[in-house]
């Protein structure tokens, strides 16, 4: 499929999914930027279902940067001890915490160098910052993204960094956050990794239909 064609592609399979989640929003719960990059954090192989029962208390116990700056990280770890991985969560989390306040005058950093270099922090975190937060246009790379763009044939690999370049050549840039979490809602719903519901999919021209149906 050349570039092209696959920038026809894209565009049918946003308008689709744009009508069958129209209101396209990030699954887990923030109140500002902090909080939404210790919650993307936590959701590294976490479900944000769990991530988002998870956080209510641990915001309410540490409510401000500085909070989680000055953190006992044993303490941290016994709020997020269910995602999984906790260990290293909390420390990643108390040590991004204090590079955001020693280093970036206490903001969450609007450039994916940047953010970059806080602990913890990968590409897929550092576009949901840039998209979800500041509104740039952003391609977040998670295993619904992954998975479903190389169902519709739109990408060929599964590393998430060649994905990212895949999809930002084909896809507007104004979509590209939206159609993100819209993705992961038609991966959960209908294009699931196992078992998926090709009959009820209205993306009827997915050159994977009838292989996994």
């Amino acid at each position: 499929m050349t570039e092209k064609v696959k920038k026809q592609e894209a565009i049918k399979a946003i308008e689709a999914l744009k009508k069958l989640y129209p209101d396209a929003k990030c699954s887990l719960n923030f109140n500002n930027p902090m909080q939404l990059l210790i919650a993307t954090r936590l959701s590294a192989q976490c479900t944000d279902e769990r991530v988002n029962r998870i956080t209510p208390a641990l915001f309410k116990q540490f409510p401000t940067l500085d909070d989680f700056a000055d953190a006992d990280i044993s303490e941290v770890e016994r709020y997020i001890h269910s995602c999984g991985l906790y260990r290293t969560k909390a420390r990643d989390i108390v040590a991004a915490a204090r590079m955001l306040r020693d280093e970036f005058g206490g903001n969450v950093p609007d450039t994916i160098e940047q953010l970059l270099k806080l602990p913890g922090v990968g590409r897929k975190t550092a576009n949901l910052i840039l998209g979800d937060v500041y509104g740039k246009p952003a391609v977040v790379t998670d295993t619904h993204c992954i998975r479903i763009s190389n169902r519709l044939g739109l990408c060929s690999t599964t590393n998430p960094v060649k994905v990212e370049s895949e999809l930002k050549k084909i896809l507007p840039a104004h979509e590209s956050n939206d159609f993100c979490h819209r993705l992961v809602l038609f991966g959960r719903d209908i294009c699931r990794a196992r078992s998926p519901r090709c009959n009820d999919c209205p993306l009827e021209w997915c050159p994977s239909r009838d292989v996994l149906s």
